[in-house]
C-alpha cells in the first residue's frame, strides 16, 4: 500500500491522530480532512491545522455548519451539559449523523484527489454507545460509498477493536504517545493534552493512559 494514497479524517483528538501516524506509515501519500460543525471548541480545528502543519500533511477543513443546525447537542450547544447516557440511552455528545455525513463527504474528497484509502477513528470497544461507530455501520457505508460513485474505497479502522490502553500501545509503537499525549485536545471542555480531568472524555483517556503505563511497568 505504499503507492497509494489516504484520507484520514482528522479532528486533532488522541483516536484521529494515532490514526494519522498509523497511515503515514502505510501509505505512499496521506491527506486529512477536519469538518467545521460549529463545535463548541474551534480550538479543536486549530489543534488539527497545527498537527497536520507539523506532520507535513495536506490538510483541507470542509464547512459541515448545517450539522450544528440539524443537531443540538453538548458539543454544538453550551447549554446543554456533558454527560453520559442513563438507563440505555445515548450520551449528550452524541452529533446524529455525524459519521454518516463526515465519511460521506470524506469519500467525495477521496474521489476528487484520487485517494482509495479512507481512515477514521471509529471504535467499537470505547465507544460510549454511539451507533455511527459500530463496524457494522463502517461496513455497510463503505459499500453504500463504493455503489454511490462507482468507487472501490477501502475505509480502514485500525481501532474498531482496541480499547483505550490498546490505542495508546498503538501510539507507542508508532513512537507518537508522547507527540499523541501532548499536542491532541480530546476534553469536552476543550483543555488540550491531559485535559480537564473531568468529563467523560478524559476519564476514558486518562483511564487507558494509566492502564497502559501500568502494564508497561512506568506507572
Amino acid at each position: 500500500m505504499k503507492k497509494d494514497k489516504a484520507l484520514v479524517v482528522f479532528s486533532g483528538g488522541q483516536d484521529s491522530t494515532t490514526c494519522l501516524f498509523w497511515a503515514k506509515e502505510r501509505f505512499g501519500e496521506v491527506e486529512a480532512v477536519t469538518f467545521n460543525y460549529n463545535q463548541r471548541h474551534k480550538l479543536e480545528i486549530e489543534c488539527a491545522q497545527e498537527i497536520a502543519k507539523e506532520l507535513g500533511v495536506k490538510h483541507h477543513i470542509l464547512d459541515m455548519s448545517l450539522l450544528n443546525q440539524l443537531a443540538p447537542n453538548a458539543l454544538t450547544r453550551d447549554e446543554i451539559e456533558v454527560k453520559d447516557g442513563e438507563e440505555g440511552e445515548l450520551p449528550s455528545t452524541f452529533v446524529p449523523g455525524r459519521n454518516l455525513l463526515f465519511l460521506s463527504f470524506a469519500g467525495v474528497l477521496a474521489s476528487q484527489i484520487s485517494a482509495k484509502h479512507i481512515i477514521t477513528g471509529v471504535c467499537e470497544t470505547d465507544f460510549s454507545g454511539y451507533p455511527d461507530c459500530r463496524d457494522v455501520f463502517i461496513k455497510s457505508l463503505n459499500v453504500t460509498l463504493n455503489l454511490s460513485m462507482d468507487q472501490q474505497f477501502v475505509i480502514h479502522t485500525p481501532l474498531m477493536w482496541l480499547n483505550k490502553a490498546e490505542t495508546w500501545k498503538l501510539a507507542d509503537e508508532l513512537n507518537a504517545l508522547d507527540y499523541v499525549r501532548e499536542k491532541t485536545l480530546t476534553c469536552y471542555n476543550g483543555i488540550p493534552s491531559d485535559g480537564c480531568g473531568e468529563c467523560p472524555a478524559c476519564h476514558l483517556r486518562r483511564k487507558g493512559l494509566e492502564e497502559y503505563l501500568q502494564e508497561k511497568g512506568e506507572l
